[in-house]
């Protein structure tokens, strides 16, 4: 079905029709005023034996080739359904005080953002992954998207803050999750959460609700635990211990059917999203054809041009 961009440019037709008018006009007129002449031979200067129909086509290719031109002005275009993965990640990463020890070296922190930054470039680029950053609340930082390059700026610029809120990550993932666009596909996509953590939680909903939740919505979501028991951090002047908290992980994990990981290699990673499977959908986008329609006039001027220097000598 073809449709306008921008339909007021149809309202150039009228002039095309107000001149078309002003041509059946003309000959109908110049037909009446022939009528009162009774020298036939003078008749038959004026008006060529032979011409008949073909006096009026060259002016009607020249009207058409007008119409075609004023159309094109319009944007004519065709919809046109195009295929659109729905599989969705979202990387949810702690950036409490705690991510500034430095038994992970450099830190745990800048661990994690070299893991998560490998883990975007290995990812499938027809899946959408979105970035969720946590601490005393989560925010999502990048909503589900194909932009790779904007999730990697975003995990370069993650800043420290305190508490920890590993349930509220979860529950700020799923929200994410839910805002893929349908597309015509049924149901919420395929999806995964991939959580990089180290702390207890010290502020926001439990993660056995967050668990819950993930498990309800048939999301799985894999942890990764940064640093050791011995981890250190000065907060306000004084050297406090931050001991990874591996078990809420862990049955993170397993509560959701989801991976947990101590190590941060790329060939683990890849665990998340090798057996997610996939979801298409289809996004309706107007394919612009104006071109057609500039050429059509082109062709129709060619030919008004071509019939007119052929049966009268001149250009219409």
């Amino acid at each position: 079905m073809i449709r306008f961009l921008q339909p007021w440019w149809l309202l150039a037709l009228l002039p095309v029709l107000a001149i078309a008018g002003a041509y059946v006009w003309r000959q109908l007129h110049r037909k009446s005023y022939a009528l009162r002449f009774t020298n036939v031979e003078l008749l038959r200067t004026l008006a060529p034996r032979g011409l008949g129909w073909r006096r009026h086509a060259a002016a009607g290719a020249f009207l058409l080739s007008l119409i075609a031109l004023a159309t094109a002005m319009a944007r004519p275009s065709i919809d046109r359904e195009e295929p659109l993965e729905r599989a969705t990640i979202m990387l949810a990463i702690d950036v409490s005080l705690s991510m500034e020890a430095d038994d992970v070296a450099p830190t745990r922190l800048q661990a994690a953002q070299e893991a998560a930054k490998q883990f975007v470039a290995e990812l499938p680029e027809s899946y959408n992954l979105g970035l969720v950053a946590f601490a005393k609340s989560a925010n999502v930082l990048v909503p589900p998207t194909k932009d790779r390059p904007a999730v990697t700026q975003a995990i370069d610029g993650l800043v420290l803050a305190e508490a920890t809120a590993t349930g509220e990550a979860v529950f700020t993932s799923l929200e994410a999750i839910r805002t893929v666009p349908a597309d015509g596909a049924a149901g919420i996509p395929p999806a995964r959460i991939v959580l990089l953590s180290d702390g207890f939680l010290t502020a926001g909903r439990s993660v056995s609700e967050a668990a819950a939740a993930a498990q309800a919505a048939n999301v799985p979501v894999s942890t990764i635990a940064f640093g050791t028991d011995s981890g250190r951090v000065t907060i306000g002047g004084q050297s406090q211990r931050v001991p990874v908290d591996r078990y809420a992980l862990a049955e993170l994990a397993e509560t959701t059917q989801g991976h947990f990981y101590e190590a941060s290699s790329v060939t683990e990673l890849r665990e998340v999203y090798e057996d997610m499977g996939s979801s298409i959908g289809f996004r309706t986008e107007p394919r612009e054809i104006t071109h057609w329609y500039a050429g059509i006039a082109l062709l129709l001027s060619l030919i008004a041009g071509a019939m007119s220097l052929l049966w009268t000598s001149r250009l219409p």
